[in-house]
């Protein structure tokens, strides 16, 4: 007798991306830059950008419904709408007062580098945290992940971003961390997930005991050895303490994480760079949707190294996709 007994297909997992630090991305492409005399680029774009941005669209592009909170406000806001709008973003955004501020990417071929121009954001005017939050409040229960990411604009206070990591986590949501600084250390207690921050970012965060220790390493080899044994000590005290996988991205060197108690590594498999901006937004997009979708952290580091190499393929940041 045949089956014609129908398997509905699971659901695939909800993402909220919570960046409060829009930027419009310039990209400006050299076939040999000159300093101190006249360049004329050989190529211009310009994108919607920033950590949240880029997470989303990575996510939006690898099939997945993601939402990004943000703000906007300025003459640039509707600019920058429209360019998320045509990659088929879905943005929830409350009205900053703030102008959206630009960053640039110089991209020399004939180098092969690519340097980052980054303008502060400006103040968000008084206000605005309570519509974000409102619009947080609103968005909670529709999502099952939720993404933090990169620094927050002038003028939220510091208890914004763990208030709102509390909530998700209270009601026992998949929480995945890329950030730094107060925002990481104040939101450490909560028990996210996972925390994906670069190396350069954590070693902020390292007792002052370990950062003398690499300081005072006499060599490149050894510096890089003292800092591996305090970031595996690392991995170790969040686990125990707070529940948390760190993940720590090197750029095209391995990732170093915690596996089943034990220091492991993952090897990155080497690309020829276009545009690297991005990729790390991209390792965190596909990091939390494996994650999300019940793979191991390995496989989970896998597919984040995967679609960061896929970033840096393409000169526009935060993608996936060919243009």
């Amino acid at each position: 007798m045949k089956d014609n007994t129908t398997v509905k297909a699971k659901p695939k997992p909800r993402f909220l991306v919570v960046c409060l630090n829009p930027t419009i991305q310039k990209t400006l492409v050299f076939t040999g830059l000159k300093l101190d005399a006249v360049n004329r680029a050989a190529e211009v774009r310009t994108d919607a950008s920033g950590k949240g941005v880029n997470v989303a669209r990575v996510l939006t592009q690898s099939g997945y419904p993601a939402t990004h909170l943000t703000h906007a406000g300025g003459p640039n806001k509707d600019w920058f709408l429209s360019l998320c709008k045509s990659d088929g973003l879905d943005v929830a955004w409350v009205d900053s007062g703030s102008e959206v501020r630009f960053c640039t990417t110089v991209i020399d071929k004939g180098a092969g580098t690519a340097t980052e121009l980054v303008e502060e954001a400006r103040a968000v005017a008084s206000g605005t945290e309570d519509l974000v939050l409102e619009k947080f409040e609103a968005l909670l229960p529709d999502y099952d992940v939720f993404i933090f990411s990169g620094t927050k604009a002038a003028g939220y206070s510091d208890s914004l971003v763990p208030r709102m990591v509390q909530r998700a986590t209270g009601l026992k949501k998949l929480v995945v961390l890329d950030i730094k600084g107060k925002d990481l250390v104040a939101s450490l207690p909560f028990g996210p997930a996972v925390v994906k921050p670069n190396l350069e970012e954590l070693l902020a965060s390292l007792p002052p005991e370990a950062q003398n220790a690499i300081a005072a390493a006499p060599t490149q080899e050894a510096r890089e050895a003292v800092t591996r044994a305090a970031v595996f000590e690392l991995t170790r005290a969040w686990k125990d303490q707070y529940g948390t996988e760190l993940i720590v991205t090197r750029g095209s060197k391995s990732v170093w994480f915690n596996e089943n108690g034990a220091a492991a590594e993952m090897p990155v498999t080497p690309v020829k760079a276009l545009n690297p901006i991005g990729s790390g937004d991209s390792f965190t997009a596909g990091l939390a949707a494996k994650l999300a979708e019940g793979k191991s952290l390995r496989e989970a580091i896998q597919e984040g190294t995967r679609l960061g190499g896929l970033n840096a393929l393409q000169l526009k940041p935060g993608s996936i996709l060919p243009d």
